[in-house]
């Protein structure tokens, strides 16, 4: 895989990581009927979590199909791309696991913070 799609999968969880931080610190500004509001637009983080599973799997599915049409021996359907598309997918899934993990992490040291 070239550096410049490592750098822009790494720009990707950047741009979320920012945009996680900037909810986590307006959060402790908002009143409750103002944390319904935030919740139910469409830059929530819900949905900017959602959109990026959807994105992961439609990475998966896309690589899938490439590789079945390879496999068929579909003419137009090289190797490389075939190959090339299911590293991508491989890259986004193990980047999910990774903010997957970190979350389970962040949660797990919440819920052990003493009262």
């Amino acid at each position: 895989m070239s550096d410049l799609q490592i750098n822009s999968v790494l720009a990707q969880i950047r741009s979320l990581s920012t945009q996680v931080h900037g909810v986590a610190n307006n959060v402790s500004s908002l009143n409750p009927a103002a944390l319904k509001a935030q919740q139910a637009e469409p830059g929530s983080f819900a949905s900017v979590l959602k959109d990026g599973v959807a994105q992961v799997n439609q990475a998966q599915q896309h690589a899938g199909a490439l590789a079945n049409a390879f496999e068929r021996g579909t003419p137009g359907v090289e190797l490389s791309d075939v190959m090339l598309d299911m590293q991508k997918a491989n890259v986004s899934f193990r980047a999910l696991a990774e903010v997957r993990n970190r979350f389970v992490n962040a949660y797990q040291e919440i819920m052990n913070m003493p009262i």
